[in-house]
């Protein structure tokens, strides 16, 4: 039986090439390596390891501590939410970066080639997204200075609205007909900008008849229009002769009214104007003309 399990390795043993041989033993003096290097760096670096994750789990518990404490200081001042959330974030996300570049520190790893790197990218995605970038400093920039608040009336680049909203990208107006309207922020910050707050002013004239007496006229529209409700209480309607037209005397009629009914109030206006004129026997006349046809005499 001995003989017999004796041939069987010595036939094992001699199916078995040379050169796996050297293979499997080339295999485990890897093996063996990569476990000293893994030996060696947890002998030489596992204080400097456990240091580095103490380090960052303790920067980041601290971020998210100021993270905090910053957003219920710009609540405790009510400043807007959209910058309180992002002021909030950026010190959070700041501190962050300093942790992890002192946790690397700590390993020996040198972070310069990082900062260069991260500063390269900075580089191409500031120039990539320049557009973007400088509507969210220029909504940067209407948040801290705010010019307007929600709820105001402007008007720029020839677009008339209350604001609705301010983002850091863009802000939103809406219309009387609760259309919204979408303004980069960087079309907003430096251009000519008009806010009167939550009026617009409204411009009517109406022509009289030269027959008339217009102070007369003049009055009795004042009248009207201080009685009306759709004029706003903050400033007193101007009421005057605005112009002396060939077939008429137009009458100018000023006022202030809320934005979100601006066209309802100019419409009622100047029904009640006519209702007025009527009501007065006022004649609103029709453009006339004088044409004086001079036959010459022919000899």
């Amino acid at each position: 039986m001995t003989d017999k399990n004796e041939k069987t390795e010595e036939i094992v043993n001699s199916n078995i090439p040379a050169n796996a041989e050297e293979f499997f033993q080339q295999e485990i003096d890897q093996v063996n390596k990569v476990y000293d290097i893994i030996i060696e760096f947890f002998a030489n670096y596992t204080f400097q390891l456990i240091g580095a994750v103490i380090v960052f789990l303790l920067g980041y518990y601290i971020a998210g501590k100021i993270a905090n404490s910053v957003l219920r200081l710009c609540e405790r001042n009510k400043l807007d939410v959209t910058l309180s959330r992002f002021l909030s974030n950026a010190s959070r996300m700041l501190i962050v970066v300093l942790v992890a570049i002192i946790a690397l520190g700590k390993l020996g790893v040198s972070v310069t080639p990082f900062i260069a790197t991260i500063g390269a990218v900075s580089l191409g995605a500031g120039l990539a997204l320049q557009g973007l970038l400088a509507n969210y400093a220029a909504g940067f920039n209407i948040i801290i200075i705010r010019p307007f608040v929600v709820g105001d009336t402007i008007t720029l680049q020839g677009v008339r609205g209350v604001v609705k909203e301010v983002l850091l990208a863009y802000t939103i107006l809406t219309d009387e007909d609760e259309v919204e309207i979408m303004i980069p922020n960087k079309h907003i910050v430096g251009e000519v900008l008009q806010n009167s707050k939550t009026d617009s002013l409204l411009e009517l004239s109406v022509g009289i008849d030269y027959q008339h007496n217009p102070n007369q006229a003049v009055d009795r529209i004042q009248a009207l229009m201080e009685s009306l409700p759709l004029v706003s209480d903050s400033k007193k309607p101007l009421v005057g002769i605005d112009e002396f037209a060939d077939s008429s005397i137009n009458i100018g009629i000023r006022f202030w009214t809320p934005t979100v009914s601006l066209y309802a109030a100019k419409y009622e206006a100047y029904k009640e104007i006519y209702k007025l004129l009527e009501k007065e026997n006022i004649k609103i006349p029709y453009p006339q003309r004088d044409v004086h046809l001079i036959q010459e005499t022919l000899n």
